[in-house]
């Protein structure tokens, strides 16, 4: 959801990006988008391309800039928690 804040894209372009720091196949990003859109999370509509049939964008709402901030928020606890596990095994083999 954090691409799409950045602006609009269509499915492949998201996995493009994605992968391009991590491994991930458009079979785990389609469904995900799905559920989003489901979930209200995004919009979609389609737009003309020049290079084959029309693109499905995909379009965070406001629902979804609500569900990405509390995410992140989820996100950096969970590295926090990991992080002080990592720190206390770290200092007990010393």
């Amino acid at each position: 959801m954090s691409l799409l804040l950045k602006g609009d894209r269509y499915g492949y372009e998201l996995v493009e990006e994605i992968s391009k720091n991590i491994s991930i196949s458009e079979g785990t990003i389609y469904p995900l988008l799905r559920r989003f859109r489901n979930e209200g999370y995004v919009d979609t509509y389609l737009e003309e391309s020049q290079s084959g049939p029309p693109r499905k964008y995909y379009k965070l709402t406001a629902s979804g800039q609500a569900a990405l901030v509390k995410q992140e928020e989820e996100w950096h606890a969970f590295v926090r928690g990991v992080n002080t596990i990592l720190e206390g095994a770290t200092h007990e083999e010393n």
